[in-house]
């Protein structure tokens, strides 16, 4: 497994945790990361400013599971079904499944990016202003703990196509050498040490 593909897989589901513990301190223990007074008039506060303390716990641990399943494209659970899982336990995991289940969510967490944008403009994706209040260092942080969520879809991207390649056996690298196997370096190397009898 090359050492790139493994460290992008733990950045990849690493992107989910800052934000999440923004929203947990800011929204749960009331650190002062947001003013929480009245939003500005005409603007309509977030869902996340109404939500109970569950679903802001929730989300973040789901948005963080969500994220770590990438490290699956890169490990052995991510090929073979592990022993706790009932009827699957030891089979060949599908990889058509995984890399259309995980393409499909690179394409969908692509908005994130668009929704930063967005923030950045006052406004939500829809286009409405977000009622979001942050001021000076704040905004600061609020921005680096969500701005990891941008990334979050095309690294998941890279690992994906990685563990399609890896699973298929695309062997297109020209330094990537012989495939291991008798057709292989091995084959050439039994042949060499006979010294040709």
């Amino acid at each position: 497994m090359p050492r790139w593909a493994v460290w992008t897989a733990y950045a990849t589901a690493l992107t989910a945790l800052p934000s999440g513990i923004w929203r947990i301190a800011a929204m749960n223990f009331g650190v002062p990361l947001v003013e929480h007074g009245t939003p500005p008039p005409g603007s309509h506060a977030p869902v996340m400013f109404d939500a109970q303390w569950w679903y802001i716990v929730g989300l973040s641990v789901v948005s963080e599971a969500v994220a770590f399943l990438t490290v699956g494209l890169v490990a052995e659970w991510g090929e073979v079904w592990p022993r706790w899982v009932p009827v699957l336990r030891g089979r060949r995991v599908p990889v058509l499944a995984v890399v259309v289940c995980a393409g499909n969510g690179a394409a969908l967490l692509l908005v994130f990016p668009y929704a930063l944008v967005m923030s950045m403009l006052g406004m939500k994706i829809t286009g409405e202003p977000d009622g979001l209040i942050v001021n000076g260092w704040q905004s600061a942080v609020f921005y680096l703990t969500y701005a990891p969520l941008a990334f979050w879809g095309p690294l998941l991207a890279v690992v994906t196509v990685h563990y399609y390649r890896r699973r298929t056996g695309d062997r297109t690298d020209p330094q990537a050498g012989d495939p291991p196997g008798p057709a292989g370096g091995q084959a050439r190397l039994v042949n060499s040490g006979s010294g040709g009898k």
